[in-house]
């Protein structure tokens, strides 16, 4: 007990530059000694905080180290009181989470209860990953200088909506020993939910009734800009806050205009405002080797399991900000904070720019659609990056060459190669897909994506293009609560099927139409059978016995020449095939009516 006690006092101590020199005798390890030292700060941006005893002051400016961030109870109750005292905040419930707790956002508005089309939307979302909360002590900061403090001018031409907490019950599950690579806040929510699911990997499969809630709430308000608000961990670099989104600085991108957008007036905007509060803000770019950190930077992916990745996609202006986790919690809070700010006045003077181009980008139709991105093998250019000295040393642990990072910026300017993502497979459009009805699944998580579809209401029989798949095949490990698949070669055969009551008939030519051949394309990596959605393909409903196959395909072999003639080939091609007797009359199985002809067989279709 007595060391449990001091193991749990210790890890409630704040990391310091210093603490490393002075910690006491007594400490253990885990007090967050082991962290690289901070660099030196004081941002301008301290002038945002409100005193301890003022009324409206949060838990996070309460605490003397600005190193707390308050529980889901109180964080509540705090908006609660809000939304009593001021006439421009209201609290909307949206859904509730595993564990029965509502899931809510904050909307700050001069509109009343229906918001002002014609006024841009800002939904700034923070605790996807509750242990990286930064956004939920920037946004409380944020809507009560609004309600009280001389920034309700900020409504005048925008609303805000801020969902203070994503994963509910991840808040919950909070502790001292949450991230261990993140300074602050010392007590931080779990990087799960309470299934045990990861919701930045759930943008597109829409597994967790978090994730169906967020994606009914964004279709419902349609924001001109989404900011997802995260904490990065990886090297140590001077920039405390990055934010990065799909297409920056030429890079693919299924919205080319609002990325053309983003790079030409918002990146410079936000940065400025950044730059003049004492922040450094930099380009969401992630270390090729973290052992090496002058070997090159990559742009992380543009999964569309993301949030950036998906809004690029769904043609919704996305912002994924990543704040540097060695960096002070308190310096990460006012950092998000003048983010926010920014983007708030930006949107007001110019968001219906914004609006132009993801309107232009919704109306585009590519005949092919570009998926499976990995990163490109040679780099596509360089960056200028601010670094953080560091040194190696030979560490007794790992047994290997290990880095310190001390905590000091580099007066050099690093130039980095720069890996951005190619695509490895491109996708034909077809004009339509088909979806049976007893996949109501699949398609109630279409209709949570905003995807148009026309349901049948009488059984259908049309023409379509239908795939087998005989390479198939599960991974080796399970995924997310999913084992995945891969397609492998899909084999295509046009038949005549009919479709049920209740199927539907999903066109491409929509918004939405990425999404939908994301998500039912099987060799997209990110589509609902990759996930692992369509194991019954593979089983197999009748056999046949030795007995019975063997003279029957004796009799197949003397009436088609055509058929001798392939399975010869295939025994003086094939030794371990000629040798196997089970697989010599599987072979003639496969080529008599008897056989299972929906085994492999993708029960969606498509239409062209």
């Amino acid at each position: 007990m007595r060391f449990l006690s001091a193991l749990v006092a210790s890890a409630l101590l704040i990391a310091s530059p210093a603490m490393s020199q002075d910690r006491p005798a007594n400490a253990q390890p885990w007090d967050r000694a082991f962290l690289p030292p901070a660099p030196e700060w004081d941002g301008a941006s301290r002038d945002l905080l409100r005193p301890a005893t003022d009324p409206w002051a949060t838990a996070f400016e309460q605490d003397p180290e600005h190193d707390f961030s308050p529980d889901y109870t109180a964080t509540r109750a705090w908006f609660d009181r809000l939304d009593q005292a001021s006439d421009l905040i209201r609290i909307e419930e949206f859904g509730v989470s595993p564990e029965g707790r509502p899931i809510y956002a904050v909307i700050a508005s001069r509109d009343g209860a229906e918001l002002d089309p014609s006024k841009p939307v800002l939904l700034a979302q923070a605790g996807i990953h509750p242990g990286e909360i930064d956004g939920k002590d920037a946004g409380m900061m944020l809507l009560r200088d609004i309600a009280f403090y001389g920034r309700d001018d900020l409504l005048d031409r925008v609303n805000l909506i801020l969902i203070p907490i994503l994963s509910v019950d991840g808040h919950e599950r909070s502790g001292a020993y949450s991230r261990p690579n993140q300074r602050g806040p010392r007590i931080q929510g779990w990087r799960n939910t309470a299934t045990n699911q990861n919701l930045n990997r759930d943008f597109l499969k829409l597994d967790q009734p978090e994730m169906q809630a967020l994606m009914g709430f964004i279709h419902r308000y349609r924001p001109d800009l989404y900011v997802d608000i995260h904490v990065t961990d990886g090297i140590d670099y001077q920039y405390d806050v990055t934010y990065g989104y799909n297409g920056e600085d030429g890079i693919y991108s299924r919205s080319p205009a609002t990325a053309r957008w983003l790079d030409s007036t918002f990146r410079p905007t936000v940065d400025s405002a950044l730059s003049a509060r004492g922040h450094i803000p930099g380009e969401l770019v992630f270390a090729l080797d973290d052992r090496n950190p002058r070997a090159g930077l990559y742009d992380g992916g543009l999964g569309e399991r993301f949030s950036n990745g998906w809004g690029s996609a769904a043609h919704i202006p996305t912002i994924l900000i990543e704040n540097h986790s060695l960096k002070p919690h308190e310096q990460r809070v006012l950092g998000t904070y003048v983010f926010l700010e920014a983007a708030m006045r930006l949107l007001a003077d110019r968001g219906l720019e914004l609006r132009d181009a993801w309107q232009a980008d919704a109306a585009l139709r590519p005949a092919e659609v570009p998926a499976n991105f990995a990163p490109a093998d040679e780099p596509i250019g360089t960056r200028q990056f601010l670094g953080i000295r560091y040194e190696t040393y030979e560490s007794p642990a790992s047994g290997r060459t290990e880095i310190r990072w001390l905590g000091e910026p580099d007066p050099e300017v690093w130039q980095m190669p720069f890996y951005g993502s190619r695509s490895t497979l491109s996708l034909n459009r077809p004009d339509a897909y088909w979806v049976p009805s007893y996949r109501a699944d699949v398609i109630r998580r279409l209709r949570l994506h905003g995807v148009q579809m026309e349901a049948l209401t009488a059984p259908r029989t049309v023409e379509v293009e239908m795939l087998t798949l005989p390479d198939a095949a599960f991974a080796a490990q399970p995924n997310e609560g999913h084992v995945p698949m891969t397609a492998g070669e899909p084999v295509v055969e046009t038949r005549a099927w009919t479709f049920p009551t209740g199927s539907v008939r999903i066109p491409t030519d929509q918004p939405m139409g990425d999404i939908v051949v994301l998500l039912l394309e099987p060799q997209s990596s990110e589509s609902f059978f990759a996930w692992g959605f369509f194991p019954e393909i593979f089983n197999r409903v009748e056999y046949i016995e030795a007995y019975a196959i063997a003279p029957l395909a004796e009799q197949m072999l003397a009436v088609d020449p055509a058929l001798r003639a392939e399975f010869e080939a295939r025994l003086a091609s094939d030794p371990a095939f000629a040798a196997d007797g089970d697989a010599r009359l599987a072979w003639f199985y496969e080529r008599t009516p008897f056989y299972d002809e929906r085994y492999r067989l993708y029960p969606i279709a498509r239409e062209n």
